[in-house]
């Protein structure tokens, strides 16, 4: 996916099963963000930059969704934890990650293997990607921030 692709209209179920759909977030701007896994240093920077700026965010017209490919029940515990206020898509089956090209090799301490690049679209009203941050972009400690910094 990248700036002016249409969105898919069906992104996932969230950590309690619900189908959540583009339609859902209708009148507002999606912030959907993908990271690697719940409840690692980074990704709980990221969700709590997210959790700490919600207010903020739903008075600008934004709705948030994480994504990652953990399971329904990891993710209700990230969320209990963290106090997290928005859904967590359980895209178990690799499908929303690859649709929007954020899945692929990485490595770590020179081992390789496949996982979730850290990125976030901006969708506007009408479910077009108006905005990619891209792995290198993202400050997980504020990426809430600059997403509210972004300019228009």
């Amino acid at each position: 996916m990248k700036v002016g692709d249409k969105v898919p209209s069906i992104l996932g179920c969230d950590e309690n099963g619900n189908e959540i759909k583009l339609s859902d977030f209708a009148g507002k701007k999606l912030v959907l963000y993908f990271y690697p896994k719940d409840s690692t240093s980074g990704c709980t920077a990221e969700a709590c930059s997210f959790r700490d700026n919600y207010g903020a965010l739903k008075e600008k017209g934004y709705a948030v969704v994480g994504v990652s490919v953990q399971d329904e029940k990891s993710h209700k515990k990230f969320i209990e934890k963290y106090e997290l206020p928005f859904p967590l898509i359980a895209d178990t089956e690799n499908k929303l990650v690859e649709q929007f090209g954020v899945w692929g090799e990485k490595s770590m301490y020179g081992r390789k293997y496949f996982g979730t690049f850290r990125t976030t679209f901006i969708i506007n009203e009408e479910g077009v990607v108006e905005k990619v941050f891209l792995p290198k972009e993202i400050k997980t400690k504020t990426h809430a921030e600059d997403v509210l910094k972004m300019e228009r």
